[in-house]
């Protein structure tokens, strides 16, 4: 059995319940946060999947005071930091703490390509003002940037950098991160390219992040127990079985699409409305008709 640190477990990249007026639907923030704290899961908020770029601070503020208000303390509140604006940046984070996040993590600003070295005096800057600890967030789908891993390694070293959510598909960087940092006491991995969970697991990862666990939270949890117990079949049934459950919503479409696809999937569980920030938008109701069937025979 791998011993927890002090950051581990199940972390669910949110998605961004809204009203057709565009304001945050609080019950639904807590309907689903109460969901992830029954299946001792906690919520990212406002990541790729909580389409964290299109979240004004106000509405992340409103998230993150209705989740701490369903989850308490059963839950840990990871909140999403993104931009280019780097003083904003540190004001919405000082106001996201301030409503209950207990964790901010962080994208690259992506406007500009940044050198290694500066993307090592970004986090720095952050580590150094933040209140609460920062995890760094490498997500090259959307940044267009990889965070070398010896610049991690050098800003796990900071005391206030717990650890890193790295969403790059990319198995021999999984398992040389992990060389790294899986005995590390003070910083934990997290996989976040849902589809490695397993793997990820059996190289010592502390957590995962799979956008399925919005409605199917009990499945990763599961996976993530039997992936730390060295259950490798039992791990490995459960992710193949996730695998196929996300083609509903992300095969054919783009990213953006695909996260309307979840939210269609949400309303069927009675968890949010399919409502999305511009500039994404919802899907056409044959796509999203499509996936209602789809999903029926996984649901039932």
């Amino acid at each position: 059995m791998k011993r927890e640190k002090r950051y581990h477990g199940v972390v669910v990249p949110m998605v961004t319940p809204l009203r057709e007026n565009g304001s945050i639907d609080t019950e639904a923030v807590e309907r689903i946060v109460e969901n992830f704290a029954r299946n001792q899961v906690s919520p990212l908020i406002m990541g790729t999947t909580g389409e964290g770029n299109s979240v004004s601070t106000e509405q992340g503020v409103a998230m993150i005071a209705a989740a701490k208000k369903a989850g308490g303390d059963r839950v840990t509140i990871y909140s999403g930091l993104a931009g280019n604006c780097v003083s904003e940046q540190l004001e919405a984070a000082r106001r996201f703490i301030a409503a209950g996040a207990d964790v901010i993590a962080a994208t690259l600003p992506s406007y500009y390509a940044l050198t290694p070295e500066q993307m090592y005096q970004y986090y720095i800057s952050l580590a150094d003002a933040l209140t609460v600890p920062l995890m760094l967030y490498n997500i090259t789908i959307t940044t267009h940037m990889s965070i070398p891993l010896d610049i991690i390694e050098r800003l796990s070293e900071h005391p206030n950098i717990v650890g890193l959510k790295d969403s790059e598909n990319n198995v021999p960087r999984l398992e040389e991160a992990l060389k790294l940092f899986a005995e590390r006491d003070d910083f934990s991995y997290f996989c976040g390219c849902a589809a490695n969970s397993a793997v990820a697991l059996k190289n010592g990862a502390d957590g995962i992040v799979p956008s399925v666990g919005n409605f199917l939270p009990e499945a990763y949890q599961q996976l993530y127990l039997a992936g730390i117990a060295g259950d490798e079949e039992k791990a490995n049934e459960v992710q193949q079985k996730t695998i196929e459950i996300g083609k509903v919503n992300t095969e054919g479409l783009t990213l953006g699409e695909s996260l309307a696809g979840l939210k269609v999937i949400m309303k069927l569980c009675g968890l949010c409305e399919e409502y999305m920030l511009p500039p994404l938008t919802r899907l056409p109701e044959e796509k999203a008709e499509e996936i209602r069937q789809a999903i029926k025979s996984y649901l039932c």
